[in-house]
């Protein structure tokens, strides 16, 4: 796998890709799409979230599967956008600023989402073979444990890997950095996990 060479790019146009990334990754879609739907307010609902998780708390599967598409997809726009018009080196930084973008949306006080999506998104658009990675270790980790925050922290925490063994060295610097703040907003699933108290997939109650 080619490394990714983001530090040659211009100031100018690093200013400008941040800002594209962070301003397309801060679109709350959960919060949109469930006030569309006659849901209101998704941050008075659960856990309070803005991503698709907390959107499937409203019983509506369909807006929260148009959730997690649309804030995957928010990422990979960016990314695809910045690789066109800045060149390739943009794009794993555009999908960067929009996944931060999401975590911290600042028409929401800086409070947003868990970045699973985004996450995904952003490889998606700059690195599509790594997605294939982090279904299969996703899915193997659900198999096995039926735990779907656990699933995703482990695929982000593969990914960087994966991406420092093959000599993508630079985007596995950026995708260590994003796995470690998805880790740190994942913490409250993190101390269940670790109480025993994390819902598994498929549970009620």
């Amino acid at each position: 796998m080619a490394n990714v060479n983001f530090l040659q790019i211009g100031l100018p146009a690093l200013i400008a890709v941040l800002s594209l990334g962070y301003l397309l990754g801060s679109i709350p879609f959960g919060l949109i799409l469930t006030r569309m739907a006659g849901h209101g307010d998704l941050r008075q609902i659960g856990s309070g979230n803005i991503g698709a998780t907390n959107v499937l708390r409203t019983g509506n599967k369909k807006l929260a599967a148009a959730t997690l598409l649309l804030d995957a997809l928010k990422a990979t726009a960016a990314a695809v956008a910045a690789q066109a018009v800045f060149g390739a080196n943009a794009g794993l930084l555009a999908g960067f600023a929009a996944f931060i973008g999401h975590l911290f949306p600042v028409w929401l006080g800086f409070k947003g989402g868990k970045g699973v999506a985004t996450y995904i998104g952003t490889l998606l658009g700059v690195m599509p073979l790594m997605v294939a990675v982090f279904a299969v270790v996703w899915l193997s980790i659900a198999f096995l444990t039926r735990y779907s925050s656990l699933s995703a922290l482990v695929a982000t925490l593969v990914i960087p890997v994966v991406l420092w063994i093959t000599g993508a060295e630079e985007a596995a610097i950026v995708t260590a950095i994003m796995t470690v703040v998805s880790w740190w907003r994942h913490k409250a699933n993190i101390e269940r996990l670790i109480a025993g108290t994390e819902s598994r997939i498929g549970q009620k109650g």
